[in-house]
């Protein structure tokens, strides 16, 4: 399998009163056409990964690397021109909280129809058949309604489903999808899992998925990362996941709710500082 993302020492840092503060440390991985796990508690470095490979860092924020490159290309010397011919069209990032990812004063259909525009020359009334037809694959039940109206007239839920369609449209060649089904019930959790799929395993396209749901990446993902504190500590073979070695990885596991189990009192993960090191 041909890797089409990769990543080797992997930086991100962010300023602070006492000096730098590193986010991200030192993490390496490669994608191939496949679909990669990264889970870990809030604050372990999942989302600020996903923007430095996009080149979507805040400008108060550093990214270094020894290597980062995608489909050859070098990301780190990407000019601004090269971003734009590779956001939308080949790389796209489905964020965490559509409330700060779509553009209020837009329509949701204009914003999906730029999006399926940028990756070609297709005609004005091509692109709204096709924005409609991938709302209604989000399951949303009224498209015409939603392709018409304003981010601030839909739910958290609906929003983020407008967020996946508009991300989706273009058919990227690597998508990075962040929490892409917390706001989602489970029936649309799993239509969008099913276009995901159909995307990796038709078009070859490499997917990210950044996720709390342990049990949901097991039976999605094909690897995963696990990171804790800004590093990788664990890869693994996402069948094999129950089977984790590192104490955090297990920790994680402990704490998933059991059906048949007493829940009293909450498992709680015992640091190790060496993980740190």
């Amino acid at each position: 399998m041909t890797d089409m993302l990769q990543v080797k020492g992997l930086n991100v840092a962010f300023p602070s009163r006492d000096g730098p503060v590193r986010v991200v440390r030192d993490v390496s991985f490669t994608l191939g056409r496949e679909r990669l796990g990264i889970v870990g508690e809030s604050g372990s470095g999942k989302s600020q990964t996903g923007r430095a490979i996009l080149g979507l860092t805040p400008a108060s924020g550093t990214v270094t690397a020894d290597r980062l490159t995608f489909d050859g290309i070098d990301l780190r010397k990407a000019s601004a021109r090269t971003w734009r011919s590779l956001r939308g069209p080949r790389m796209s990032m489905i964020m965490q909280d559509p409330k700060y990812s779509l553009n209020p004063v837009m329509t949701i259909g204009r914003q999906i129809v730029e999006a399926y525009r940028r990756r070609g020359n297709a005609a004005r009334g091509d692109a709204r058949s096709k924005a409609i037809a991938m709302l209604e694959a989000v399951q949303i039940r009224d498209p015409e309604r939603v392709f018409r109206a304003y981010p601030h007239e839909l739910s958290g839920g609906m929003g983020q489903r407008a967020m996946i369609a508009m991300m989706l449209i273009a058919e990227p060649d690597l998508l990075i999808a962040d929490e892409v089904t917390s706001a989602l019930d489970v029936t649309v959790q799993l239509d969008v899992l099913k276009i995901l799929d159909d995307l990796v395993r038709d078009r070859g396209m490499g997917l990210i998925f950044i996720s709390h749901d342990l049990r949901l990446v097991s039976s999605f993902c094909d690897r995963v990362l696990v990171m804790y504190a800004g590093r990788v500590v664990e890869q693994i073979a996402a069948r094999d996941l129950k089977n984790a070695q590192h104490p955090y990885t297990q920790g994680l596991l402990n704490c998933l709710p059991q059906i048949d189990g007493d829940s009293a009192p909450l498992p709680t993960l015992t640091r190790d500082p060496a993980w740190l090191a």
